[in-house]
């Protein structure tokens, strides 16, 4: 199918209106079902994957890294490696020492996600979390020069202040280069950081945005909905602190919007984000074929303005 792609900021970069995270590869999905998530994610017309070099270290026996090695085996494996766009992130903690974005860091970081991705250039390359220790300057020097030796293409932020966020924006005036995307969390019950801290800030520099927790660990799903059900799954008591009067008000307004289009609450949360000014695509994933098929049909699903409406009343 032909699948809607979008601009990532001002850069080069078109994707599609949804980004697969890869947060589980390794995790909670093994390498042979990774691969088929993968290839049907491929096939059904999208092309942005995300993940990160920190993916997933908090697992046992895993030590980091291992979401990239999966996504490369896939990659050569197959030869799909033009047809997607690859993002993945660096500077969380890896081990004793190897964290930050300080130059040395960031360089040896992406040279190492190069290796296990088995690609010889990274799309986009997101600085994971702020490093108050270096300054943005350094930082963006260092992408520079891999962005010269076509290692990296663009470059994105995640998890940054306001403040800093557009300390680094604000240095790309000196010749530097430009976070062109920003990723942080927002979904239909967690709109106020984005909403009244960042969307201006990324609208004026043409940022383009990309969110996590695009489903709010699973509650927009419709999953969860009393106490009761926070034991179906080990993510149930994450999910717990949106059983309130306004949780509850979200699920109740998509499961009337689902309805009309005889969708699912998942389908219509993520079409809600897909369809908001500024944001470029959420990142979600998927532990099966049937549950990637089922959350891809957000990509093609038009709300109405009055629909979008009713969303927005429920969830302030």
């Amino acid at each position: 199918m032909k699948m809607e792609q979008r601009n990532l900021g001002n850069s080069a970069l078109k994707v599609s209106s949804l980004c697969l995270g890869g947060n589980v590869f390794g995790w909670t999905v093994d390498q042979q079902t990774s691969f088929r998530i993968l290839d049907e994610f491929i096939d059904l017309g999208f092309n942005f994957i995300d993940t990160a070099d920190v993916y997933s270290k908090w697992a046992p026996g895993n030590k980091g890294g291992d979401s990239e090695s999966i996504i490369g085996s896939w990659l050569k494996q197959n030869n799909k490696r033009d047809q997607i766009v690859l993002t993945t992130k660096g500077g969380s903690e890896m081990g004793p020492g190897l964290k930050g974005l300080s130059s040395a860091y960031i360089t040896k970081a992406v040279e190492d996600s190069l290796s296990r991705l088995q690609t010889n250039y990274i799309d986009l390359y997101l600085s994971h979390f702020d490093d108050l220790e270096t300054p943005v300057e350094e930082t963006l020097e260092a992408y520079a020069k891999l962005i010269s030796a076509g290692k990296i293409r663009v470059i994105g932020a995640s998890n940054f202040s306001p403040e800093r966020l557009k300390q680094a924006l604000d240095a790309s005036d000196k010749g530097l280069p430009k976070y062109e995307n920003f990723q942080m969390q927002y979904n239909l019950v967690e709109r106020e950081a984005y909403e009244k801290q960042y969307a201006a800030l990324t609208a004026q520099y043409h940022v383009g945005v990309t969110t996590y927790f695009s489903l709010a660990s699973g509650f927009l799903t419709g999953k969860y909905r009393s106490e009761k059900d926070l034991s179906k799954s080990t993510r149930g008591q994450g999910v717990k602190k949106y059983l309130n009067e306004k949780g509850i008000d979200v699920l109740t307004s998509l499961d009337n919007v689902s309805t009309r289009h005889n969708a699912t609450p998942a389908q219509v949360a993520l079409a809600w984000i897909i369809a908001q000014p500024g944001i470029t695509a959420p990142v979600v994933s998927a532990t099966s074929i049937d549950q990637l098929d089922d959350i891809s049909k957000a990509a093609s699903l038009r709300l109405s303005a009055e629909e979008i409406a009713e969303l927005n009343e429920a969830s302030v």
